[in-house]
């Protein structure tokens, strides 16, 4: 007798195309507020929003994730730790289940704040740093932002916490680098995680500049491939895949399917490289909260049905870089049914040179909190970062001094 075997089962990225009852990855930015003004950050941070959420409504949004069993949500800004109830809502957020991973420049990684940290397991933090030497990272980061970085990493290294991230966004100037980030990581018992650069925020002014060479997407994703049981990557790099052997992850775009964003004062995007009203989905003000945003919205529905891969279908490679990333094609000016911008196989480099010389019609992030009088769009491009210099006095760890204060910097003196 034969026993037939089972049919076997649908792929979990298959289920994940069509959306889950709640995300696995919620990033929530609770500030626009921050110290620094990296060139390239995807939310164009810099002003705090006088209309972002109070902490009220912030504990309200998490017991919501509580009810929607998330099992833990990336929270990053502008710096978050800026925000004068950052703490408070840190421990309601795991005191109700709600694990928190946050992204900082580690400005307010005090000895006693990393101490704090080590002592809750629901807590991860991933320091963010854009260069495995000063010179690399501070001429994107600012100024002085390298060693506030590593004395953040060495204190909490110091505190005894374990697998804590070294959060790099991948350029042409650091693909180089990435053995001595990996170093660099080991050193303080933390763990590499390399991120995408996107063209969103004021990263949309850099991102001809600093997007890595097709020779770097190769070198990149050999290094991967040899390091990425080891490196944390965010599915950030799934375009990739078209080389050959898929990355470890989902290798999905899963904007509105299982990933979104919540910004500061609320409003609900696809994704967090999406920062525009072509992929707002909601407020978590409205009535229903961020559940019924996530689960009625119209926008997330239409991005949970089956999409159309548009010519990308006709490749060879699709079925694994699934024509890349939304975000990537949307702020570079090309059409989300065409290939990614960073194409591997190169037909994304023909769109771009088609372009007019002059970006005309490129879409533009919906909003810009730089510390800056220009308003966006009104003048020339950036091309470069706003010089930052940070000194200590006292009180620099303490809350900003007015929760109704639009500037951020309680503490800090920029020079």
């Amino acid at each position: 007798m034969t026993i037939a075997e089972p049919a076997p089962g649908p792929r979990l990225v298959d289920l994940f195309e069509h959306g889950l009852d709640a995300p696995i990855c919620l990033t929530w930015e609770l500030t626009y507020a921050c110290n620094l003004a990296c060139a390239h950050c995807l939310s164009s941070s810099g002003r705090r929003d006088p209309r972002e959420l109070t902490t009220d409504e912030a504990k309200a949004v998490i017991d919501e994730l509580e009810a929607m069993q998330v099992f833990y949500v990336n929270i990053g800004g502008g710096e978050p730790t800026v925000r004068s109830d950052f703490w408070e809502l840190l421990d309601y957020a795991t005191a109700h289940n709600v694990g928190v991973k946050f992204s900082t420049n580690g400005v307010r990684i005090t000895p006693e704040a990393a101490r704090r940290l080590a002592a809750n397991d629901y807590v991860d933090v991933q320091i963010s740093l854009d260069g495995a030497t000063a010179d690399v990272n501070d001429a994107i980061r600012g100024p002085g932002s390298y060693d506030t970085a590593v004395r953040a990493m060495r204190n909490l290294a110091d505190a005894g916490m374990k697998n804590f991230k070294l959060s790099v966004v991948c350029t042409r100037h650091n693909i180089p680098q990435m053995d001595e980030f990996k170093a660099l990581a080991d050193e303080h018992g933390a763990q590499l995680r390399l991120t995408r650069l996107r063209p969103s925020g004021r990263g949309a002014d850099v991102w001809d500049e600093l997007h890595p060479t097709p020779a770097q997407q190769r070198e990149l994703y050999d290094w991967l491939v040899a390091h990425g049981e080891d490196v944390l990557t965010g599915d950030s790099f799934f375009h990739l895949s078209a080389y050959g052997q898929s990355l470890p992850g989902l290798n999905l775009c899963g904007a509105g399917r299982v990933v979104c964003l919540i910004d500061p004062v609320g409003d609900v995007y696809a994704c967090p490289f999406a920062i525009h009203e072509e992929f707002l989905a909601g407020n978590v003000r409205q009535p229903g909260g961020f559940a019924d945003v996530w689960r009625e919205s119209e926008l997330f529905q239409g991005l949970r049905e089956p999409q159309n891969g548009g010519a990308c279908t006709s490749c060879a490679f699709y079925d694994t870089c699934k024509g890349g990333c939304m975000a990537a094609k949307f702020f570079t000016g090309l059409p989300l049914d065409g290939p990614d911008p960073e194409c591997v196989q190169g037909h994304g480099e023909k769109l771009l040179a088609q372009r007019p010389d002059d970006r005309a019609g490129i879409p533009r992030p919906s909003a810009d909190h730089s510390r800056r009088t220009a308003a966006r769009g009104t003048g020339p491009r950036r091309t470069g970062p706003v010089p930052v210099t940070l000194t200590r006095r006292p009180g620099l760890d303490r809350p900003p001094v007015s929760d109704c204060a639009e500037d951020p910097l309680a503490g800090l003196r920029l020079n």
